[in-house]
């Protein structure tokens, strides 16, 4: 066999195995995306309807009281009284007396609810075995009156509450209502800034008149809280309060340090708020991420541990030590509320040194723990709740989700002080998500979690009846699970606090749009079977009209409300799949990331196209799918347009307030331009998927004027809302970065196709140029050694003997010239980043292969790297030539197949390029020596750029590089971090950069020459 066969027969094995290789790669890639979908299986809640609205009764004067003199009665009787008053007329009088049956506490229980109303209308007593039952008489009694109805229709029994526990949050108080602070609209912080005016970073750190005034708020919140029927508060904060003095191995602080000195300034001025809490008969649970940590924290456990091992149960005996601390401080206390899910600095407030992390990441470490806190909480008497919410990859990352990973975590952890509180839904809380079943299992103690101002749904600023989903989940979790005994409803809480409305809850803002929710809420926690018409009826009642017909109108529009959510702020057909990419579950409306911020990522919305396309079916007409989606958008603009006319056609002089009226009608209007906007969103960039997908020019023209309508809108919507803190515009930022690289895609097509004809004929020339006349041409010898150097890089050497100046400036520029703008055109001439990063790395390898040359002829190398380089950016252009970058990108995102295809193929060329160059090399300086020098180039490569990343910052990078190319949400980067969100170690960078100073190494060693080493052997 001939030098030249066995040469062959190795290249073509090579080429075998870089293929597969690449195979191997474009698996992996596949695996790691892991996109794929199922169906969901939906809620089934019953159709929302407007009851019959009965003229409203004028309550009684109430003229007698006998009730006993305590404060939670005090405070009951507060509220009947105001109720009574806030009524626009009053009837007749009554007396009201309370009875509370003795002997019967120890049989019901303190948390018995239970009562009876006897009398009528002009004489009512209420009968309890309980103060608890007797103060809800009461409470009844004014929400009887708050909705225009007659006192006498409570008479009779009323059964205990269903659900004993009833949390609410904080709402907002302590959070001041300060414009500035939402006018950028981008602050994405999940921290509320509660009491910030209160805790001050010096000595004595309190401010006595901010905590006066926090105090009377908290106090305020408390009466409307129990109005509405909670019992239970979640107050924020832990390790603020504890100084550690009795930590193992203690104290945690050293003397002066101003931690130890300001928890305790902090729970001596909050202690009173625990014990008004408890004083109206309000449970205390104070509410933390795990890992809370301080500085001198940390490094307590760093040193004391070894590291932050959350496995080993000694490190939590410094957590548990701290709640006997301050359970003994501050009795009023009466329980820790536990999330592990969130941390970081998205929660953290800038100069202060509290601060959470995600440290329990384990089954191990998250059992260690919840045994750690059981056992404290049984032996001083409290209650542990820990949150499922755990949002990643593994057992406690879908924990939430995953009824084996629910298990995995919790079975067998059953002591009585642990209660276990999960979301409803299965997810975070957006529509078209299932019921959550895992709060369907486990032994466990179990609530359930609500949310009123529904942060993906524009933060309750439009109006959003949830009353029949409620319903219908609780009575179907209470059917599978007799361990539910709770609800916590986040009357406020959920997102960013400052990059939505500015409405606080019971203080700026429409807020009484989503007290609806909170008021549903309570009231099914307390009767699941209630008739949620007529809840939101009352509450239509209390805060707007007592007219007959203006609440049916009221109660009318806000039937139509979901309909309005589901269909516009959600496209149906992707909502309903459970979408599975990167080892996460995406939520239902990806298109909006996250809360104001419409994407215009390839990612997300050529999945979600892709969605939307087979979701008609096989049968089906093409398209029909992509109609019925953009077909919805418009049923829900009709929605709003009809709820709007019908609350604007109401009696303005029916209402109790023409600001209220106004409130409501401006966020109607406000729903309705957002929604226009977001129909005519949704048809472009459908039909830009539909163009990418089957290259018609109808679909293409459809995304024109598309684009023209979403413009308009765009510019009318943020002409009219930019700057209004009540109705703040959408953020269109990444939307139009996806608009202005659509609108490029075919002039990039065509680039992308003049591109592939030179580089094909450039290929072409060097096929034949040996065997025509073309061997006499000008570049025509370039052609040919880049061919034949390209594929049998052996002969590279002997192709380039002889060449004129032109062909070696061609063998060179060709390349380059074409690398250059391929890599232009694929970014669509928007990502400098790309290309500096790429041609940055291409010019330091062949800078360095070119120094390691040295004084042999460079020509061989060059133009092997050259020829393969060719190549490569043919495979490219070819997928750039159909529809631009934007078909590029959808193929990889939708198509497996083509997918795993591209990928194969193009790492076989991209490692074939270093091979031959070694190949090449390899006749002007032996095997080990080529092999050294394309070693230490490539490691060259790595090196300076990644280090270059490394020293600016990935996140930074990875933001920029994404901002320019669109592939991931554009809000990743300002919400969660795009290394954060896909779990790339911050050290990254500089990881890769120590794999290249290895490969310079190693090159270097073996680019060595061995003279000496051979002339000793020699004698």
């Amino acid at each position: 066999m001939t030098t030249a066969k066995r040469r062959g027969i190795l290249a073509v094995i090579t080429a075998c195995v870089l293929v597969a290789l690449g195979l191997g790669v474009a698996f992996a890639v596949g695996d790691a995306l892991g996109i794929r979908t199922e169906p969901s299986e939906q809620m089934r809640p019953a159709a929302a309807a407007v009851p019959d609205v009965a003229a409203p009764v004028s309550p009684p004067e109430f003229t007698s009281l006998d009730v006993p003199d305590t404060v939670r009665f005090g405070v009951a009787l507060d509220e009947l009284r105001d109720a009574v008053a806030d009524a626009p007329a009053r009837e007749g009088e009554a007396s009201l007396a309370v009875e509370i049956i003795p002997g019967q506490e120890a049989d019901s229980g303190p948390g018995d609810d239970g009562y009876e109303l006897r009398g009528d209308a002009s004489a009512l007593r209420i009968l309890a075995f309980t103060e608890t039952g007797a103060v809800r008489g009461i409470y009844d009694l004014a929400a009887q009156v708050r909705a225009a109805a007659p006192v006498a229709a409570l008479v009779g029994a009323h059964e205990p509450s269903r659900l004993p526990l009833r949390m609410t949050d904080l709402g907002a108080v302590g959070v001041a209502p300060i414009p500035a602070e939402w006018e950028s609209g981008d602050d994405y912080s999940h921290a509320s800034k509660a009491f910030a005016a209160v805790v001050q970073p010096e000595a004595p750190y309190i401010d006595e008149t901010a905590l006066a005034e926090a105090y009377a708020d908290f106090d305020g919140f408390l009466r409307h809280s129990l109005a509405n029927g909670f019992n239970a508060v979640a107050f924020p904060g832990f390790v603020e309060f504890v100084t550690f003095d009795d930590a193992p191995g203690g104290p945690v602080y050293a003397d002066g340090d101003d931690h130890r000195d300001r928890a305790v300034a902090l729970r001596e001025a909050f202690a009173p708020f625990w014990e008004r809490a408890d004083q109206l008969g309000m449970q205390v649970f104070l509410r933390t991420d795990m890992l809370a940590l301080t500085g001198p924290l940390e490094r307590y456990l760093t040193d004391r541990f070894g590291s932050l091992d959350t496995e080993d149960p000694e490190f939590w005996s410094v957590y548990t030590a701290g709640l006997d601390e301050l359970y003994e401080a501050a009795p009023a206390l009466d329980g820790v509320l536990i999330r592990i899910g969130e941390a970081g600095a998205i929660y953290d407030v800038g100069g202060w040194d509290y601060y959470s992390a995600l440290k329990v990441t384990t089954v191990d470490a998250v059992r260690t723990m919840l045994e750690a806190f059981s056992g404290q909480a049984e032996s001083s008497g409290r209650e542990v709740i820990f949150r499922t919410w755990s949002v990643g990859v593994g057992a406690v990352g879908d924990m939430h989700t995953n009824d084996a990973s629910y298990e995995a975590v919790l079975d067998g952890l059953d002591s009585p002080a642990l209660i276990v509180s999960t979301k409803y839904t299965l997810g975070d809380f957006y529509s078209w998500l299932p019921l959550n079943h895992t709060l369907e299992q486990g032994s466990q103690r179990r609530i359930v979690e609500f949310q009123s101002r529904r942060e993906f749904e524009n933060f309750g600023a439009f109006p959003n009846d949830l009353g029949t989903q409620y319903q219908w989940a609780l009575q179907q979790l209470l059917a599978a699970n007799d361990r539910i005994e709770g609800a916590w409803v986040w009357t406020q809480d959920g997102g960013p606090w400052r990059a939505g409305p500015m409405s606080l809850y019971l203080k700026s803002g429409f807020w009484q749009l989503y007290e609806l929710n909170t008021q549903l809420a309570a009231d099914l926690a307390r009767d699941p079977d209630a008739d949620v018409a007529d809840i939101t009826a009352d509450w239509a009642r209390e805060w707007f009209s007592d007219d007959p017909a203006t609440v049916e109108a009221i109660v009318g529009a806000m039937t139509r409300s979901r309909e309005a959510i589901e269909q516009g702020m959600y496209v149906e057909q992707f909502a309903k799949q459970r979408v599975f990419a990167i080892g996460l579950e995406p939520p239902p409306m990806m298109w909006i990331f996250e809360w104001d911020i419409l994407t215009g990522d390839s990612a997300v919305l050529d999945v979600m196209y892709s969605i939307v396309r087979d979701s008609a079916g096989d049968g089906a007409a093409q398209g029909a799918g992509v109609d019925a989606a953009i077909a919805s958008g418009a049923e829900a603009v009709a929605a709003v347009e009809e709820m709007r006319e019908t609350v604007n056609a109401t009696d303005a002089s029916s209402w109790r307030s023409p600001e209220l009226r106004e409130a409501f009608v401006s966020s109607l209007d406000y729903e309705l331009d957002t929604l226009r906007l977001l129909e005519s969103y949704r048809a472009m960039i459908l039909h830009e998927g539909q163009w990418h997908d089957t290259l018609s020019p109808a679909a293409r023209d459809a995304w024109e004027a598309d684009r023209a309508v979403f413009e308009q809108r765009a510019a009318e919507h943020l002409e009219r809302y930019e700057g209004d803190l009540d109705h703040p515009a959408f953020n269109l930022t990444a939307a139009q970065l996806g608009v202005d690289r659509a609108e490029r895609d075919p002039l990039m097509a065509w680039f992308a196709r003049g591109l592939l004809v030179l580089a094909l004929a450039w290929v072409v020339i060097g096929m034949l140029a040996a065997r025509t006349r073309l061997v006499r041409r000008p570049g025509a010898a370039a052609a040919r050694a880049s061919w034949v150097a390209s594929t049998r890089p052996w002969r590279a050497r002997l192709e380039t003997l002889g060449m004129d100046d032109l062909d070696r400036w061609l063998l060179f520029l060709v390349p380059v010239a074409l690398l250059v703008a391929t890599r232009a055109v694929q970014t669509s001439f928007r990502s400098w980043t790309h290309l500096a990063v790429v041609i940055g790395a291409w010019a330091i390898f062949a800078g360095v292969l070119r120094l390691c040359v040295g004084r042999r002829s460079p020509w061989p190398v060059i133009a092997a790297v050259g020829g393969v380089v060719v190549l490569r950016c043919i495979v490219t252009l070819v997928g750039l030539s159909f529809t631009g970058p934007g078909g590029y990108w959808f193929a990889f995102w939708t198509d497996p197949v083509l997918r795993t295809a591209y990928i194969a193929v193009a790492f076989a060329l991209f490692v074939w390029v270093f091979v031959a160059a070694g190949w090449a090399l390899a006749a002007q300086v032996g095997a080990r020596r080529a092999t050294g020098f394309v070693l230490a180039a490539v490691g060259a490569g790595l090196v300076v750029p990644a280090a270059i990343v490394g020293a600016i910052g990935l996140e930074q990078v990875l933001t920029l590089w994404n901002d320019e190319m669109g592939l991931l949400p554009w809000g990743l980067a300002r919400i969660l971090g795009i290394t954060t969100y896909l779990d790339i170690p911050g050290e990254t960078a500089w990881y890769a950069a120590g794999l290249g100073a290895l490969l310079v190494v190693a090159g270097v060693l073996l680019a060595l020459p061995r003279r000496r080493a051979e002339a000793s052997g020699r004698g």
